[in-house]
C-alpha cells in the first residue's frame, strides 16, 4: 500500500510520477492524478451561502467535484447530480453514480495504491478465534448481500447555519445514495466468536494522520448493534463495481441509518473491546447536545453531549434552484427526494406561498435507508414571486421542523427547505 501526506499539491505531484491505474480486476488498484491544465483546468462554483466560492476539480475515478478542502480531502457532489438521477429514472429512484459520490477524509495520509491480493482484514480483541481475512475470504467465505443506503456526512449543510459555526462549510452535497454489496458484519463477528464481557466493537482503516500528535480516525459501535443488526455490512462493491479508491477501496464499513462518520473506509482492523471506546472521534468529536432536540440556544454551549448517531430527516426540491424563473399560468413540475435516519419515508408534502401542505407522488421504495424520490406540480396563477416549501415525514413519525435547531458543531441541519422562484 502506498500512502501520502495528502494535500492537492503532493497528490498531483505523485500522480505525475506514477500514472493512473484502477480498473476492476487489476492486480493493483491505484488512484493518482495529473495536474489539471488546458481543457482540464479547474473551474469555480459558488455555493448558496456567504463565502461559498469553491473550485471544481476532477480527481481520479471522479467527475469534477466541489473541493471543500484538499488536506484532509473533502469533495462535495454538485447539487445538480441528484436531479440528473431523478430525471434519468422517471423519478422512480435516485442512485448516486460512483464518480459523483462525495468524499470525506479526516486523516491526511490516505492510500493511493492497494494490491487486493495483499489486503488483510484483522478481527481481534475479545474474540474466541482471531481472524485475518483476505479479500477473497470475504467474497467466498460468507453469504453476500446488497443494501441500498444513503451515506450522509454528519456536517452536511453546515454552511447554512445561522449563526455560522466552525467546521467544513458544506452545502447539500455531502451525501449520496448507493447499492452496497458485501457481507454482514455480524457473520464475520460470529465466525470470530465474540467473548463474554464485550462492550463495543472498534473499526480502523488504512488512512493515517499526518502527525504523531493527531489522533487516528477510529469509530465504534455497541456490541449489540454490531452483532445484532444484519444490515451492517463490510462492502467491497458499490453500484455493481469495485469501491472507488476515494470511497474506501477495497472494503468499507456500511452502517445504514447512521451518519457517514461511522462508515470507515479502507477497513483493516476490527477489534472487540470490553469498555466504551473513548478515542477522539467518539469521546470528543462528533458529539451533539444530550437533550431532546440535540440543540442549544445560539452562541451557547451544551452542558452534556452524546455521540451523534442517526441523521435527521431531510427533503429537497432538486429541479429548481433559488431564483429560478418559471412560466406563469402553466403547470410546473417539482421533483426531489427525502431521506431519514433509517425508518423510511412515509410522505413528502409541498406548500406554495405558505398555503396548505399538499401530498406528492412518491417514487420507488428501495428500502428504509434509501433516498425516496417524489414528484408534484403547481401552477402559478399569475406573474410574481412564489415560495416553494417541501417537508418529509418518516415512518417513525419524525417530521422536519419549521426552523433550524442550532448546535455549536452545526450537525443535524434539517429545517424545511424553501425555494424562492419567480413566475414570468
Amino acid at each position: 500500500m502506498d500512502t501520502t501526506n495528502y494535500n492537492r499539491r503532493s497528490f498531483l505531484r505523485n500522480a505525475g510520477l506514477l500514472g493512473l491505474a484502477g480498473v476492476a480486476g487489476s492486480n493493483t488498484t491505484s488512484v493518482l492524478a495529473a495536474e489539471p491544465d488546458g481543457t482540464a483546468a479547474a473551474s469555480t462554483v459558488t455555493l448558496p451561502f456567504n463565502h461559498g466560492e469553491r473550485q471544481l476539480v476532477q480527481y481520479p475515478q471522479k467527475r469534477p467535484l466541489i473541493v471543500l478542502t484538499s488536506r484532509a480531502l473533502q469533495l462535495e457532489t454538485p447539487y445538480s447530480v441528484f436531479d440528473d438521477g431523478l430525471k434519468a429514472t422517471g423519478n422512480k429512484y435516485l442512485i448516486t453514480p460512483n464518480d459523483a459520490f462525495y468524499v470525506r477524509y479526516h486523516n491526511t495520509r490516505i492510500p493511493l495504491s492497494i494490491d487486493p491480493a495483499l489486503y488483510k482484514l484483522s478481527v481481534a480483541g475479545n474474540v474466541t478465534t482471531p481472524l485475518s481475512l483476505t479479500l477473497n475470504d470475504l467474497k467466498t467465505g460468507f453469504t453476500p448481500m446488497d443494501v441500498v443506503a444513503a451515506n450522509m456526512c454528519t456536517g452536511n449543510s453546515r454552511g447554512f447555519n445561522v449563526p455560522r459555526v466552525p467546521g467544513g462549510q458544506w452545502a447539500h452535497g455531502a451525501m449520496g445514495n448507493a447499492v452496497w454489496t458485501g457481507v454482514k458484519l455480524k457473520d464475520v463477528l460470529a465466525k470470530a466468536g465474540v467473548g463474554a464481557g464485550a462492550v463495543q466493537v472498534t473499526f480502523n482503516g488504512m488512512d493515517q494522520p499526518g502527525e504523531d500528535t493527531i489522533p487516528d480516525f477510529i469509530k465504534s459501535l455497541n456490541v449489540d448493534i454490531a452483532t445484532g443488526n444484519g444490515d451492517i455490512i463490510l462492502a467491497y462493491a458499490m453500484n455493481g463495481a469495485d469501491l472507488p479508491m476515494l470511497n474506501g477501496y477495497p472494503v468499507r464499513l456500511i452502517v445504514p441509518g447512521y451518519t457517514g462518520t461511522y462508515w470507515v473506509k479502507h477497513l483493516t482492523r476490527i477489534e472487540v473491546v470490553n469498555t466504551v471506546f473513548t478515542g477522539f472521534y467518539m469521546g470528543t468529536a462528533y458529539r451533539e447536545p444530550d437533550n431532546d432536540c440535540a440543540c442549544v440556544p445560539p452562541g451557547t454551549a451544551p452542558t452534556a453531549t452524546r455521540p451523534v448517531t442517526h441523521p435527521r430527516i431531510r427533503s429537497f426540491i432538486t429541479n429548481l434552484i433559488e431564483g429560478a424563473k418559471v412560466t406563469a399560468k402553466a403547470p410546473q413540475v417539482l421533483r426531489g427526494f427525502a431521506v431519514d435516519g433509517g425508518s423510511g419515508i412515509k410522505s413528502i408534502e409541498i406548500s406554495v406561498n405558505g398555503g396548505a401542505w399538499m401530498g406528492t407522488t412518491l417514487g420507488t421504495n428501495l428500502g428504509k435507508y434509501s433516498f425516496r424520490g417524489f414528484e408534484a406540480s403547481f401552477t402559478p396563477s399569475a406573474a410574481g414571486p412564489y415560495a416553494l416549501k417541501v417537508r418529509a415525514t418518516a415512518n417513525s413519525g419524525e417530521v422536519q421542523p419549521d426552523t433550524q435547531f442550532w448546535a455549536p458543531t452545526g450537525y443535524g441541519y434539517n429545517p424545511i427547505e424553501t425555494i424562492n422562484v419567480t413566475a414570468i
